[in-house]
């Protein structure tokens, strides 16, 4: 009698019965996080500002140091390539330049990532916060050292005076493309990573390799009848939405619509996967 009263008092759901009931609660939850955070801004942008100042605290140059290293080496790279390559350096220097500094940016989003929510434990485990606030915290972090290597672009358009013109207002909707799938993934990879503690070394492995098949030290000229592996490059078209417009030219519709294709898969893979896994995020950590 005990085992059958038991038995009716926790009766199985069938397999599948509440799915969308529970999709539902879980998809409010994780959209509630974002609008959440979005709110906090002025938290997230106090807290990414520390970042920097804690980073390089009592240092003479504080960020300036990743210019002047950066600066040093595009200069010294660009002598180099363009002998090696036969292409004049007022040509392929900015080139080298937009690209190392498009490209730091945004791989700082895959490296850093998986120390996104393992270094926030002790905040995670004291006080509730939104956790896409920890995303808006590193992103911001990263705009302001992207802002002080910026100033490298500067100097070298100046020093050719090569200005890209009006076609450089195009890497405004270009950068906020690339900041947005930043931000995914390192929502992705920090999630992951808090779970799996390889994955950052994995994925530091895998920047490491796409950095040499990116054309980011060479053009895809180069590659002449096989330029379809630059071309089949999903990261080469998110780095054309910048480094075109900043060289005075207009990225092509085919780059726009890969990137278009990638961010709205980024955003409905990861928009899926925070949902689903976002309450484990404090258990994982």
């Amino acid at each position: 009698m005990r085992d059958n009263r038991i038995k009716k008092s926790s009766p199985q759901a069938p397999s599948g019965g509440n799915s969308a009931h529970e999709r539902k609660p879980r998809a409010s939850i994780a959209i509630a996080d974002v609008v959440s955070a979005i709110q906090q801004r002025r938290l997230w942008l106090r807290l990414g500002w520390n970042d920097i100042l804690q980073r390089y605290r009592r240092s003479v140059l504080g960020p300036l140091w990743l210019t002047v290293s950066m600066a040093i080496m595009i200069v010294s790279l660009g002598l180099l390539y363009a002998q090696l390559f036969q292409i004049p350096v007022d040509d392929f220097l900015p080139y080298l330049c937009v690209g190392f500094v498009v490209w730091g940016y945004f791989s700082s989003f895959l490296i850093e990532a998986g120390s996104l929510f393992v270094a926030s434990e002790s905040y995670i485990k004291q006080i509730r916060l939104p956790y896409v606030l920890y995303v808006c915290r590193a992103t911001w972090s990263k705009l302001i050292i992207f802002a002080h290597n910026f100033v490298i672009y500067l100097g070298v358009v100046a020093y050719f005076q090569s200005w890209p013109g009006l076609p450089a207002l195009l890497a405004l909707p270009g950068l906020l493309l690339l900041t947005l799938n930043g931000a995914l993934s390192t929502l992705l990879i920090g999630m992951i990573s808090a779970r799996f503690r390889d994955i950052p070394q994995v994925i530091g492995s895998l920047v490491q390799i796409l950095f040499f098949i990116t054309p980011i030290m060479w053009k895809p000229d180069v590659l002449k009848e096989r330029i379809f592996i630059a071309e089949w490059n999903p990261f080469y078209h998110l780095l054309q939405v910048v480094r075109e417009p900043l060289l005075g030219e207009v990225p092509s519709v085919a780059t726009y619509a890969v990137v278009a294709t990638i961010t709205l898969v980024n955003f409905v893979a990861v928009g899926l996967f925070f949902a689903r896994y976002r309450e484990r995020i404090s258990y994982w950590v």
